[in-house]
């Protein structure tokens, strides 16, 4: 039931309960992953509500950073081998861009689902994201923008991507305030994601079929 609870605080995003009921669990010895798995049905919770319009992306923030506390605490009791990944995504926001509030809320998101995350962070060139997609194997990138001015880069970096002979080994979702399906197409992604709920449930599907495939 404790753990229940767990998952109802962050879900109502009181980070003291949260925070104080981490510790507990803890030192009573529940397992990491115990935890790890209910802070993540709290953050599904969060982004129901979003979805729902209960709840605001001021919202999304603060559970992000709940989340990323929750993970400060367990980080040094949960192992690799304890850890068990949905899969690689490489995230970014794209070059002449430096917003990242948008960008840090899907990383969270993508985190509390067990996505194994390599954030690139804000004004990032293409041979980067080339680069860390040899480094991790990653099937799935993520290239954010605020700016309309992203675009040109969103477009930029896909086709480095494919001169490197990689665009065959990974989907590439767009996302960002002005970016819709229109934009999706002309920067050549092959999808979009309204927000970071999106983002997670587009990752999932694409990964889950790499898996059944």
């Amino acid at each position: 039931m404790s753990l229940d609870r767990l998952a109802s605080a962050l879900a109502d995003l009181e980070e003291d309960e949260v925070l104080e009921l981490v510790h507990a669990e803890l030192a009573a010895g529940t397992d990491p992953m115990a935890i790890t798995r209910a802070c993540q049905a709290g953050m599904t919770e969060v982004g129901d509500r979003f979805e729902a319009n209960e709840y605001f992306v001021s919202d999304l923030m603060m559970s992000s950073v709940i989340f990323k506390e929750v993970g400060k605490i367990l980080e040094p009791v949960l192992t690799s081998e304890t850890q068990v990944k949905g899969g690689s995504v490489v995230i970014g926001t794209v070059k002449g861009d430096i917003h990242d509030i948008g960008k840090d809320i899907v990383v969270n998101m993508l985190k509390s689902a067990n996505f194994d995350v390599t954030d690139l962070g804000v004004d990032v060139a293409p041979d980067r994201f080339i680069a860390a997609l040899r480094e991790t194997n990653a099937s799935v990138l993520c290239l954010a923008g605020l700016l309309t001015l992203a675009f040109d880069s969103m477009a930029e970096t896909i086709e480095a991507i494919a001169e490197a002979g990689l665009r065959d080994e990974v989907r590439i979702m767009v996302g960002g305030g002005p970016v819709d399906g229109r934009v999706c197409e002309v920067v050549g992604a092959d999808d979009w994601g309204a927000d970071a709920q999106a983002a997670v449930r587009l990752a999932k599907n694409w990964l889950e079929g790499d898996s059944a495939a």
